[in-house]
């Protein structure tokens, strides 16, 4: 099993920042993506940001420029660091980690999920 624990959430005011991490753990032989998927009240779930093995990195339209993902191997986390926040960037923030579990088993992690407000 591979569990994902994700924190940074928040309320914060319109061009206000906030930095989330997800730090996984568990039965993980490699990491090949994390990412960050977000869903409002309503609305499907949407890609955020993804962030691979050799660090290439995959952003949503609406977050380019605003947003930075970045990943620490060493401790299988990853971090969501938003800028210019915006009403519409409320939602809450789904973290995904796909890899393998041993050389033959793949796995595909969600997180619980952590709210991000963006309000006056």
């Amino acid at each position: 099993q591979v569990q994902l624990v994700e924190s940074g959430g928040g309320l914060v005011q319109p061009g206000g920042s906030l930095r989330l991490s997800c730090a996984a753990s568990g039965s993980i032989f490699r990491i090949d993506v994390m990412g960050w998927y977000r869903q409002a009240p309503g609305k499907e779930r949407e890609l955020v940001a993804t962030v691979t093995s050799g660090s290439g990195t995959n952003y949503a339209d609406s977050v380019k420029g605003r947003f930075t993902i970045s990943r620490d191997a060493a401790k299988n986390t990853a971090y969501l660091e938003m800028n210019s926040l915006k009403p519409e960037d409320t939602a809450a923030y789904f973290c995904n980690v796909q890899g393998y579990r041993d050389p033959f088993f793949r796995f595909s992690s969600w997180g619980q999920g952590t709210q991000v407000t963006v309000s006056s």
